[in-house]
């Protein structure tokens, strides 16, 4: 959806495994969209922000390549274009949207943006809709309400009273917005059920 440039992992999928007596996992690690983002605290320009809404943006028109947020992103999620990234007629077609981060450009940081413009047309972000799956769920915290790419829709404090969700390196105060659901099973007599 983002064209993103090569080299460029906006959700990179991870295949962990703690010891050969457990079963290997997929940890997906996107941007964290962090309530409290180091990115945006070193920024000497104010183009790495949080909006209202919680997301965080790069604005690129502004951002001038120090990389001082990539130093500071403990999650390793913001990208360089150190040359001219690779272009389609179908990018060069759009006009520029710190929404998107299109078109392209050299020198510039960028990352994860959480499909902004899809999200405010009631959609989850490309990465959730296209997950076969339908592991990666989003939704809004004060709605309390999760959906997935199968349309299965939870209430996320329930989720997260399971006591077995969590926020990857959470201790280092970021506040992070994503959460790392435990596996979740579906009774046959409870559709809508939750069992972590």
């Amino acid at each position: 959806m983002h064209l993103v440039p090569p080299g460029q992992e906006w959700i990179k999928i991870y295949n962990l495994e703690h010891s050969s007596a457990t079963s290997a996992y997929f940890f997906p690690r996107p941007c964290m969209q962090c309530d409290n983002p180091p990115c945006v605290n070193v920024c000497p320009v104010g183009a790495s922000y949080k909006r209202s809404d919680g997301i965080v943006l790069i604005d690129q028109e502004l951002c001038i390549g120090c990389r001082f947020c990539m130093a500071a992103c403990p999650y390793s999620a913001r990208y360089f274009n150190w040359g001219e990234p690779p272009h389609t007629e179908l990018e060069l077609s759009q006009p520029y949207s710190v929404e998107t981060n299109i078109p392209h450009r050299r020198g510039v940081v960028e990352k994860c943006v959480f499909c902004p413009a899809l999200t405010r047309q009631g959609q989850i972000p490309a990465c959730g809709a296209a997950c076969p799956q339908g592991a990666i769920y989003f939704g809004d915290e004060h709605e309390d309400a999760v959906t997935n790419s199968l349309g299965e829709t939870y209430r996320l404090s329930e989720m997260l009273d399971s006591g077995a969700a969590h926020r990857h390196l959470e201790e280092l105060g970021t506040e992070p917005r994503v959460w790392y659901l435990p596996p979740r099973t579906l009774s046959a007599n409870d559709s809508d059920g939750f069992q972590g």
